[in-house]
């Protein structure tokens, strides 16, 4: 294998901030597209949006569209749309910073699998980050013992997910395309929608107004005042996947994805700026305490 050169780790480094830019802006608005439409409807036009913008990345040779093991891809779909079906819940009744702080637990739950799972060693040093990311998992979420509120386990369900999506990858994907891969969970994501759409056509529920709705709501129309919203979404998430993934080919996972807790200042920084969110100290140092677990996890494991 040729050393991967300096220029390879500086454009991967720089990729990967460039992508968690993004996805750290995008993000912070399902709030507000959460007031005018659910979950499942903003899966479904998202997806019809992003689709033919992948087959134009396949089109321009960035990758193919045949997958090389079918099942493999649709378990590594379905694990994925789970995960940000979990995260996107989450961003519509927490700030960004507790959803996040959930869906980067995965890297503790990767660990976990990988010892009592699959057998394998892992060493004191990532315990020692397991305990320590736990922790901070905790000062982020701050769970209330004498008013315990279930909501605050889904982003951590997204992070589980996220996880065993990450161990699919690595085992079973590894040969298949970017596009592949990225189209793949984009449309898995809008099938799951279109079916909850339809099993909420059959057996409506009653949504509550605005984000806490969310989850429950069934089509709406007009939608017009949550078209801008979508469309951010949909090209944003494109364009930030494809290059969180090209970071990935030019140079180590392990290097490359101490990168990528940078979306844990650009997403909250944000949050802050456009709209008010605000952390205190305990939650700023449970974040640090994050990325300092995943980061552990992910130069340890390389």
């Amino acid at each position: 294998m040729q050393p991967t050169s300096q220029g390879s780790l500086l454009s991967a480094a720089m990729l990967m901030i460039a992508a968690m830019s993004i996805i750290g802006v995008i993000d912070n608005y399902i709030v507000v597209l959460a007031e005018f439409i659910g979950l499942w409807q903003f899966h479904v036009t998202r997806t019809l949006v992003a689709l033919p913008l992948i087959a134009g990345l396949s089109l321009l040779g960035l990758g193919g569209l045949r997958p090389v093991r079918y099942w493999a891809v649709l378990l590594r779909s379905l694990l994925l749309a789970t995960a940000m079906m979990c995260y996107f819940t989450a961003l519509a009744f927490m700030p960004i910073a507790q959803a996040l702080a959930g869906l980067f637990s995965s890297p503790i739950f990767v660990l976990l699998i990988t010892a009592f799972v699959l057998r394998k060693p892992v060493g004191p040093w990532r315990i020692g980050a397991v305990l320590i990311g736990f922790s901070g998992i905790l000062l982020v979420l701050q769970p209330d013992p004498n008013a315990f509120d279930y909501r605050i386990l889904i982003p951590l369900c997204g992070g589980f997910f996220y996880a065993l999506s990450a161990i699919t990858t690595r085992s079973l994907c590894a040969e298949e395309s970017t596009v592949v891969l990225l189209g793949a969970s984009i449309g898995a994501l809008g099938l799951i929608g279109g079916i909850a759409l339809l099993g909420l056509s059959l057996f409506p529920l009653e949504a509550a107004p605005g984000p806490d709705g969310f989850a429950a709501r069934g089509w709406v129309w007009p939608m017009t005042p949550a078209i801008p919203f979508v469309l951010l979404q949909a090209v944003g998430s494109v364009i930030a996947v494809y290059m969180l993934t090209k970071a990935y080919q030019l140079a180590e996972p392990s290097y490359v994805s101490v990168f990528e807790y940078s979306v844990m200042i650009f997403g909250p920084l944000f949050a802050w700026f456009a709209f008010g969110q605000s952390l205190d100290v305990t939650q700023i140092f449970g974040i640090g305490l994050i990325a300092l677990a995943g980061i552990t996890i992910a130069l340890r494991s390389g």
